[in-house]
């Protein structure tokens, strides 16, 4: 008879010290992610000073900014504030064309790398990684420089024929999403990687037998195996391709304006209006949660 009441007692235990374990996860947690985040609520809902900074007045002064427009001096009738809103419409599709890009080019190349022979493979990863052991800033920089009117790809091209005069590709909206792409495209490859690793060729063997084509076999066999890579790689790169500024400030211009960098400009200077680059914040931050709740409860009735 005790020995199941010991067995309860080990069991008790075990929990008791991963709850231990765990104690600096939810520290760190509750450090970095909800105080910064209850923060910038608040923050969302107080008053710009006048020589900046805050006053610790509540209102929803702005988020009427972002979506009502009442003129220069605030004594006109309402009207939509179409500016933001073009502006959050252009991160979305730039984000979402920059993971489409991603999934197009990272697949094959997980694909490619997850058949090798296991000793060549981390071979391949390495180089798929080494780019991106440097600062984004200079890489981003470097990219603009490649890319500007004198750069070596204009050059290039001049040199090959393809072209009689440079392509003004910087400060454009190609320019943004060349650096999106080139930004996250690991964080494409690599969760896709790591789906093809485990996935069972036996199971495109066993299609091939019953004579499926290649496309028919990556369609209905391969894809919905490896979905949930597809899925991890997409929120990988849509999530921080939709608030980056780096590459919109340093390869797109003011008219290439996305949402991180009309955050970004909300905080900079004395002049700046942290109200409203919070409450810019949030709105980002809503909707993406609202994006990965839709997502969680399709792949949810999915599974069942």
């Amino acid at each position: 008879m005790a020995a199941p009441h010991s067995h309860q007692s080990g069991s008790q235990n075990y929990e008791g010290l991963i709850k231990q374990l765990l104690l600096p996860t939810w520290l760190v947690i509750g450090c970095l992610l909800l105080i910064p985040v209850l923060l910038m609520t608040v923050y969302s809902f107080l008053t710009k000073e006048f020589r900046g900074g805050v006053e610790w007045n509540f209102t929803l002064a702005a988020y009427e900014q972002f979506f009502i427009n009442r003129g220069l001096f605030g004594d006109e009738p309402p009207q939509i504030e179409w500016t933001y809103i073009t502006i959050f419409w252009r991160s979305i599709w730039q984000a979402a064309l920059a993971t489409l890009l991603c999934l197009v080019i990272g697949f094959p190349a997980a694909w490619f790398i997850a058949t090798r022979p296991a000793r060549t493979r981390p071979v391949w990863l390495f180089l798929i990684t080494i780019p991106y052991w440097v600062n984004l800033l200079i890489r981003t920089v470097s990219l603009r420089f490649i890319l500007r009117d004198n750069g070596p790809l204009n050059e290039a091209l001049i040199g090959i024929g393809l072209i009689s005069e440079p392509l003004p590709i910087l400060n454009t909206n190609i320019a943004v999403q060349i650096g999106l792409f080139y930004s996250y495209l690991p964080f494409m490859v690599l969760p896709i990687y790591a789906a093809v690793e485990r996935f069972d060729f036996a199971l495109s063997e066993a299609a091939a037998d019953l004579y499926a084509n290649r496309w028919q076999t990556l369609m209905q066999v391969v894809i919905p195996v490896v979905r949930p890579g597809i899925v991890a790689g997409s929120i990988l790169v849509f999530i921080p391709a939709l608030g980056a500024f780096l590459a919109p400030d340093l390869l797109g211009g003011a008219k290439n304006f996305m949402v991180g960098s009309l955050i970004d400009e909300q905080f900079r200077g004395s002049q700046g209006n942290w109200p409203f680059g919070a409450a810019i914040s949030v709105i980002l931050m809503t909707l993406v949660l609202i994006a990965l709740l839709i997502q969680a409860r399709s792949a949810g009735r999915g599974r069942a």
